[in-house]
This record gives C-alpha cells, sequence and structure tokens, in this order.
C-alpha cells in the first residue's frame, strides 16, 4: 500500500504536476494497466511485485522505442560516420531510473505509481543489474555508451551477452562465497532480439592455399545472436543501440550419429557451442589463457565485423554510383574503439575479410585496417596483458595465426630499416615472443594495427611511452596520446544524488555540509579512550576473483578486523569497520553520495587512472591517495590543498626500485605500523586461528612488488572541510565522460559531436 503522504510529498506532486502535466501522469497510469494486463497477463488480484516493475518498465520501454526508430532513421537520412565501441565487458547496472532520467519521465512516474498504491523505489529494487563487468573498465564503457548518445554520435557498442554475469558474493563467517549471477531468470524487459542479424562464427579447421585464394575450411560453426539494448541520451530524443551476442549452436544435427542412436548425445552436445556467451571471466587484472576465453574473444569480433561490414554496405548510398561498396572508404564511415586488448582480434580478422573475402590487396587491407582501428590501455600491470600460447592459436584460429605472422613480418622488416642490426629492439617489439612457449603480445599486435593508442590519464599515457611501449613511440610518436577517463554526471550524480544536483543548479555550489577530519585513528581510540574522538565507519566494498587466493584471505582479514572492533566495548560506537557484501553499481550509487572521505591509494605508476575517485569527487567526498592515476588530475583541478596526498610519486617508486625496497625497514622504523602488523600476524583479529594471517602478512613484508608499506602522515583541518569540499565538486568538471567522447570524437575517430536534438515521434509509443 502507498505510504502517507508527507508535506514534502505534497509539494512533490505539486511540481510533478507542473513539470509533466496531469495528462502525462494518466497516459502512464493506463500504460501502465495495460501491460499488467496484455503483456504480463496479470490483475492486481494475482500481481507481483515484480509483475509491477515488469509493467513499469515497459510503460517506459514504450517512450523509448519511437525515439530508437527515429533515431536510426536518421543515421541512415544523414549518413554519418559511425563508432563501434568494442569491448567485452559492459556494466551498465540497472536501467529503468537511468531512462527515465535521461527521458524526463521521473517525476511522472513517480507521481503515477503513487496514484496506483505502489512504491517506486521498492519497484526500482526488484530490477536485476546488468553486472556484464568486472569494474572500472566494464563501467566506464557504459558511461562512454551514455555519453555518446548524449552528444548525438551514432554510436553502437558490442559485446557478449553473458547469461551469467559477475557473480553474486555472500559472506559467510567472514569468508567469500560465490553464488551464480543469474540474472536473466527472470526475463529482460529492455533487450530485443533481432534473430534476422544472426551471424555465423568459425573455429578450428585448417587453411587452403589455392590459386583462386586462401580459404578457410572445415571449420566449427556457431551462431551469434544479437540482442539490442537502446541507449538513451540525455534528453536529445536520441537513443543509440548496445548490440550484445549470444552464442547458438547451428540447427543441424548429424545424421550419422542420430542412425545409430546419438540423437540425444547430438542434442546435449550444442551446449558446448552455447558455453561460448555463458559466463564473464571474473578477472580484470589478472591474464589467464583459457581457450573458452579467446573463444570469446574471437566470437564477439567475427560477428561484429560482419554486422559493421553489413551496415556499410547496406547504406542509402551502397546502389548508386557513391560507390559505398568501395571498402577503401570504410574508414571515412567506420571507427573501431579497442577497449584493452580483449577485441585486439579485430585487427587479423578485419584482415581477413578485406584480403581472403573482398580479395583486396593486403597493402590497401592493411591501410584500411590502420585507418579504421584504435587502441585504449588499460594497464601497465605486466600480469594483466594478455600474451596468448601460438599453439592455441594455431588449432582454433588457424588462419588468423598467418595473418599475425605476416603482420609481425612486415612490422619487423621496417623496424629493422629504421634500426639495422639492433637484434633485441626487434625482440621487445616483435608481435611473437619466444620461449619455452611462444605468445602472441595482443598489446604490440593492437599498437601495430591501430592508427590511435591512448592511456586513461595523463601519467599513465605517460608511462607507457616512457617505459611500457617506448620503443612503439619511438617509431611512431604521433599514434600516442592521452584521453583521460570521465564518468556521466547523469548517473552519477542526477540519478543518485539529486539533492545536490539540486543544490548546484539551484545556487551555484552554495554548499553547507559540516563534518570533520577523518584521519584513521584505528589503533589510538584504544590508547586513548578518553580523548573526544569523532565516531567514524569504514566502508569496504570490492570482489575477489573466484581463484584469487590472496584476495580472498584479504577480505577475510577485514570481516576479521570487523569483528574484533565493531565488538570491542571500549572502542565501542565510536568506529565501525564494514566490508560491503556484493558491491555492484547499484550498492555503489548509495555509497558513494554518502560517504565522506575516499581512499585511493594505489602505489604511484599502477593505477591507470580509475574513475570511482571521480564518483567520489563528483558527491562531495574528500580524496585521500597517492599522486596515481587520475588523482594526479584532480589534484590539479581541484587545488592540491584541497585534497589529502600521500606516499611516493612516480619518481620516488623509480628510486625505490633502484636503491631496494625493504618492506622491514618500515616494519621496524614506525612503531604503529608495527603493531598494526604483529596484531594481524600474532592472531589479535583471528583468535581462533592464531596464524590465519601469517601468509599475508609475509607476502607483504616480503614480496610485495607494489610496495604498500609506506606511508606519510596525514592531517586534516577541520575548519577547512567545507572549503575543500567546494572546491572539489566545483572541480570536478573535466571528468565527465562527456569531455572524455568529445576527445576521444574529434581527435580519434574523426566525428563532431552534435550536441542536436532530434524531433520527438508524436506517439512514443
Amino acid at each position: 500500500m502507498a505510504k502517507p503522504l508527507t508535506d514534502q510529498d505534497k509539494r512533490k506532486q505539486i511540481s510533478v504536476r507542473g513539470l509533466a502535466g496531469v495528462e502525462n501522469v494518466a497516459d502512464l497510469k493506463t500504460n501502465f494497466n495495460r501491460h499488467l494486463h496484455f503483456t504480463l497477463v496479470k490483475d492486481r488480484n494475482v500481481a507481483t511485485k515484480r509483475d509491477y516493475y515488469f509493467a513499469l518498465a515497459n510503460t517506459v520501454r514504450d517512450h523509448l522505442v519511437g525515439r530508437w526508430i527515429r533515431t536510426q532513421q536518421h543515421y541512415y537520412e544523414k549518413d554519418p560516420k559511425r563508432v563501434y565501441y568494442l569491448s567485452l565487458e559492459f556494466y551498465m547496472g540497472r536501467t529503468l531510473q537511468n531512462t527515465m532520467v535521461n527521458l524526463a519521465l521521473e517525476n511522472a512516474c513517480d507521481e503515477a505509481t503513487y496514484q496506483l498504491g505502489l512504491d517506486m523505489e521498492e519497484l526500482q529494487d526488484i530490477e536485476e543489474d546488468a553486472g556484464l563487468g568486472n569494474g572500472g573498465l566494464g563501467r566506464l564503457a557504459a558511461c562512454f555508451l551514455d555519453s555518446m548518445a548524449s552528444l548525438g554520435l551514432a554510436a553502437y557498442g558490442y559485446g557478449i551477452r553473458y547469461e551469467f554475469g559477475i557473480f553474486n558474493q555472500k559472506i559467510s563467517n567472514g569468508w567469500q562465497v560465490e553464488e551464480a549471477d543469474d540474472w536473466l531468470r527472470y526475463g529482460n524487459p529492455w533487450e530485443k532480439a533481432r534473430p534476422e542479424y544472426m551471424r555465423p562464427v568459425h573455429f578450428y579447421g585448417r587453411v587452403e592455399h589455392t590459386a583462386e585464394g586462401v580459404k578457410w575450411v572445415d571449420t566449427q560453426v556457431v551462431l551469434a545472436l544479437p540482442y539490442d539494448t537502446p541507449v538513451p541520451g540525455y534528453r536529445n530524443n536520441i537513443v543509440n543501440t548496445m548490440r550484445l551476442w549470444s552464442a547458438k549452436a547451428p540447427c543441424e544435427f548429424n545424421l550419422k550419429d542420430f542412425n545409430v542412436g546419438g540423437y540425444i548425445q547430438a542434442v546435449l552436445d550444442r551446449n558446448l557451442a552455447e558455453n561460448i556467451s555463458r559466463v564473464l571471466y571474473p578477472n580484470d587484472n589478472f591474464f589467464e589463457g583459457k581457450e573458452l576465453r579467446l573463444k570469446q574473444e574471437y566470437f564477439v569480433v567475427a560477428a561484429t565485423l560482419q554486422d559493421i561490414i553489413r551496415r556499410f554496405k547496406a547504406s542509402k548510398f551502397g546502389s548508386t554510383e557513391f560507390v559505398r561498396l568501395d571498402l577503401s572508404t570504410l574508414p571515412d564511415k567506420v571507427a573501431i574503439q579497442l577497449n584493452d586488448t580483449h577485441p585486439a582480434l579485430a585487427i587479423p580478422e578485419l584482415m581477413r575479410i578485406l584480403v581472403d573475402i573482398e580479395k583486396l590487396s593486403w597493402e590497401k587491407a592493411w591501410d584500411i585496417v590502420v585507418r579504421t582501428c584504435a587502441y585504449t590501455n588499460h594497464t601497465v600491470l605486466p600480469e594483466a596483458l594478455e600474451r596468448w600460447p601460438v599453439d592455441l592459436f594455431h588449432n582454433l584460429l588457424p588462419r588468423h595465426l598467418e595473418i599475425i605472422y605476416e603482420i609481425n613480418r612486415r612490422h619487423l622488416e621496417r623496424i629493422t630499416k629504421l634500426y639495422p642490426g639492433d637484434v633485441d629492439r626487434m625482440r621487445r617489439m616483435s608481435l611473437i615472443e619466444e620461449g619455452d612457449v611462444k605468445k602472441i603480445n595482443m598489446a604490440h599486435l593492437c599498437i601495430v594495427g591501430s592508427h590511435a593508442v591512448n592511456g586513461v590519464a595523463r601519467i599513465h599515457s605517460d608511462i607507457i611511452k616512457s617505459t611500457v611501449f617506448k620503443d612503439f613511440y619511438d617509431v611512431d610518436p604521433q599514434k600516442f596520446q592521452n584521453k583521460t577517463n570521465g564518468i556521466t554526471p547523469r548517473r552519477w550524480l542526477v540519478m543518485c544524488n539529486p539533492g545536490l544536483a539540486e543544490v548546484i543548479a539551484e545556487v551555484c555550489l552554495l554548499l553547507i555540509i559540516q563534518t570533520e577530519s577523518c584521519e584513521l585513528e584505528q589503533l589510538c581510540i584504544r590508547k586513548e579512550p578518553n580523548k573526544p574522538w569523532i565516531p567514524r565507519t569504514i566502508m569496504i566494498g570490492g570482489k575477489a576473483a573466484p581463484g584469487y587466493h590472496t584476495a580472498k584471505m584479504i577480505i577475510k582479514l577485514i570481516t576479521s578486523i570487523g569483528d574484533i572492533v565493531n565488538n570491542d566495548p571500549v572502542v565501542g560506537d565510536r568506529l565501525k569497520v564494514i566490508f560491503l557484501e556484493n558491491y555492484r553499481v547499484t550498492l555503489a550509487e548509495k555509497v558513494i553520495p554518502a560517504a565522506d572521505l575516499s581512499e585511493q591509494i594505489s602505489t604511484a605508476g599502477t593505477e591507470a587512472s580509475g574513475t570511482g575517485n571521480m564518483k567520489f569527487m563528483l558527491n562531495g567526498a574528500l580524496t585521500i591517495g597517492t599522486m596515481d592515476g587520475a588523482n594526479v588530475e584532480m589534484a590539479e583541478e581541484a587545488g592540491e590543498e584541497n585534497l589529502f596526498i600521500f606516499g611516493m610519486r612516480v619518481n620516488d617508486v623509480e628510486e625505490m626500485d633502484k636503491k631496494g625496497y625493504d618492506a622491514v625497514s618500515y616494519y621496524n622504523r614506525i612503531p604503529e605500523l608495527k603493531k598494526a602488523v604483529d596484531q594481524v600476524s600474532g592472531g589479535s583479529f583471528s583468535p581462533g586461528q592464531p596464524g590465519l594471517f601469517k601468509d599475508l602478512v609475509n607476502m607483504l613484508m616480503h614480496h610485495d612488488r607494489l610496495e604498500l608499506i609506506y606511508a606519510d602522515a596525514v592531517e586534516a583541518n577541520p575548519k577547512e572541510w567545507t572549503k575543500m569540499v567546494i572546491h572539489n565538486i566545483a572541480g570536478c568538471g573535466k571528468f565527465s565522460s562527456d569531455r572524455t567522447i568529445s576527445q576521444y570524437a574529434r581527435e580519434i575517430w574523426g566525428m563532431e559531436p552534435t550536441l542536436e536534438k532530434i524531433a520527438a515521434p508524436d506517439d512514443p509509443r
């Protein structure tokens, strides 16, 4: 039943009617009931809250469909250059509220559901997160899609429709337990299957070189079935498309097997093909060379490139003398952005299509590929860089291995001419890494096969030019760019913190935020229990990959510390340690606006950018962190004095590497640090298992590649806190994904954001 109206609710109702109009509310109620009856086949006597959510989602979706169709018609008529964002991850979260915000429907829907006796927040909470990503990389892709639509770019996101997304995390007795994320169990009201655009994807087989050309034969075929999800721009009536591919087995059965009684097995074997889109790999910072993962990477690339070329050829100009069928014009109309190395196979696959199928010369095909493709690097950590075994390629993608070898031969031929006799440089720059197991360096493939290579924060871009990819930068400095990441302010301010958004809009950052200094004093409370400590809660969230033992031990340590601290009678209510179970987009939308302090403490030079830091900054939390990733630029925008910066800078890390890093020396020198480490190793936080965390401490003290044992004193002046908050919010404009995408468009894709608003359909239904 509906909750009683407060005075604030009544004022909100008046505001709703003023903004949306009584007629719009009435239409929403009518359409809600229509969907409840005719789409869900329910009435109010038997409908569940989930039914009401689906009725509301379908009602809001009605307002998308007309705009969606009109947008695609608009692109067909105008024939703009189109950008294709290829990513193995799109961490979209929930769709309902974001759609209502972008279509300016939230107030009207809130009023309509209230009049229907329903609670909007309860309905929103029923929606499953689309957790098709591990974290930063996938969430960045989602923010980018929002900005592309809001900026009026003809853009498409391409990825995989994982049946099971990032696992659901449960904490049992302090330990992480993984549960399957069956996010599609009740259906997805936002997607539309497009079986008419299903595409074949080939694996295995062998290569034949004939007088007519090269043929890849005797392959195993998997079908890629596309599901389209609308991506609305912010109140501009533009709705772009995210197309996710689902793996399906071909319909044909082997009749020979059927004749010998193998029909059942033939049907069961279909699952092997469909496993390709079954589950998201739960790692975004550690490379594992699994065949299924390589299948996923080729699957999305092969299906997407067929779709891109189909759309290119289907242009309204394709049948005229506009020579659209001449694929040499592809880079003028198509931009392909590779989100990290996961879609790197787009380079050899596009070469295969152009050379083997379209019969272009190698030189002409290579020119098209390089001018079409661009590559974003997301990490400098060696364990995260993809290096695939040659033997695996030879078995799974034999033609692509040949193409990569030829790309490498021509690439090294060029390097030899530039640096005669420099064998070591050739070894470092080769796409093929020699050793006990020959491997293909996918980052090198991306750099060689792209016209632009960018990092995701200025410090990160400088590092890849000066260290990780220095040899490539020396040869082609014009390729390398920086594109500092950004976040969409629609979701991370307007949607998740509407109160702050309203204050910013109405009083131009005249904020009244009262809080106190927030330095961490866990050990000191018990030492000086009578001191007037400011009560605080430490919140930590994150998921450990199922096979990552150390990360799981860290989660156990955090929960164990919480068990002790939260029940300590001396500490009392002055300090609480909370581990946020199953941290995800929806939970972040609640936690980030509530935070006062944001810890961003990676070792300088190891974090590519970060976007969580930007979300906290936008919502008024002050940053305590190192000069790493986007923190550097945040300090420039807000003023370094308005962040709590500590620890080593990149040059300090380099100097320490030269001298040798000794964690034990810091342990012996800093009494508070020594006491904290001793408490962990001595069993203070695991009294039933005193040695539980000894291995973790041993790793920290003797095998810590990230050099975590290093500290500076950080102090905050409580009187300055409000001023610092204002400076942070005022300085966060640079970190909008609209700015990032505008730079991608102008400086990489050769496109200009239109910012145009197309006409809305007369009848959005």
